[in-house]
């Protein structure tokens, strides 16, 4: 099981939403491909397909945990990342 497969399974667990960290998160959305818009501390991303915006900030090192959900509610909505593995 490679990094994308246990970054994706351990979001989609919602064990450790605090835990999750902001760059594993961009790179993640990234595999899942959304694309990047920065202003100023917030990473915005869009996707085709995808309607809702992601907005990301970081906690430090880690990302934001009510962010972690929101991602993984349009992961699980859209079904994304089982076409990627």
């Amino acid at each position: 099981m490679g990094k994308y497969d246990k970054l994706l399974m351990q979001i989609l667990r919602g064990t450790s939403d605090a835990n999750i960290a902001f760059e594993d998160l961009r790179w993640l959305l990234f595999q899942l491909g959304f694309e990047e818009r920065v202003r100023g501390s917030h990473h915005m991303f869009r996707r085709s397909g995808v309607e809702e915006k992601i907005n990301l900030q970081r906690d430090g090192s880690k990302a934001k945990p009510y962010q972690v959900r929101q991602v993984r509610a349009a992961i699980v909505k859209y079904r994304l990342g089982e076409e990627e593995s």
